[in-house]
């Protein structure tokens, strides 16, 4: 299995005979240069959304189009993309599992929001949503972008994850801070690989915290476009 970080939230999986890109930012993505998109986006089987927010969701309409592979994410986004721009969705919400080939996705609640920037101001679409990703033996907690919250030890109960990809740049998001508290309180990782960070002078520029507050797991700052290989 590889995980590979596309920059800020964004995450190439590559799991069990799937190729999987979590909230895919190319587009005036500061630490992923344009040259590197096709690489980073070649071969991918399937586009799971996390929420609405542009740095998550900006190319996943040209990119679905282009690549002609179905967008996984909550039930009413992808059923109106489905009807109003041709793509193929996979849509389904909170506590449903899919099977995408030999991966188990299971949607999870956060704790942040979901709108779009249209001409008449911003539009909710749908609810913010986190993943655990099953295969190969692994389990990933995607936590996408939330804050601690007490539901993270049923989430420690019903999947028990291995890996945890964690929101952790502050501001918009949990801190290393509380990242670490979720990380110690609730779950039982033995990866923690921190991301929405570094992106931008407003958010956490270090995980040293993080590193220091959780000394029984292993956890990779990742580098763009740098394979981490579990």
């Amino acid at each position: 299995m590889k995980i590979i970080f596309l920059g800020h939230a964004s995450f190439r999986i590559e799991i069990a005979g799937q190729v999987l890109l979590i909230d895919p930012w190319l587009s005036g993505n500061p630490v992923l240069s344009e040259d590197q998109h096709d690489t980073a986006t070649a071969g991918a089987s399937h586009i799971l959304l996390t929420h609405g927010h542009f740095d998550h969701i900006v190319d996943t309409l040209p990119l679905a189009k282009k690549l002609n592979i179905p967008v996984v994410g909550q039930y009413d986004l992808i059923g109106h993309w489905s009807e109003t721009e041709g793509i193929e969705g996979i849509g389904f919400n909170k506590g449903g599992t899919v099977r995408l080939g030999d991966v188990e996705v299971t949607m999870l609640h956060a704790v942040h929001s979901s709108t779009m920037g249209t001409p008449y101001g911003p539009k909710c679409i749908g609810s913010e949503c986190g993943y655990m990703i099953s295969g190969e033996g692994h389990t990933i907690y995607v936590s996408g972008d939330t804050d601690v919250m007490a539901d993270m030890a049923l989430f420690q109960d019903l999947h028990a994850p291995d890996i945890g990809i964690l929101a952790a740049g502050g501001h918009f998001t949990m801190d290393m801070k509380r990242a670490a508290y979720a990380a110690t309180k609730f779950f039982e990782f033995k990866t923690i690989i921190p991301c929405h960070y570094k992106t931008f002078p407003i958010l956490e520029q270090s995980a040293d915290v993080l590193i220091a507050a959780v000394p029984n797991a292993n956890v990779i700052e990742p580098e763009v476009m740098t394979p981490i290989e579990l």
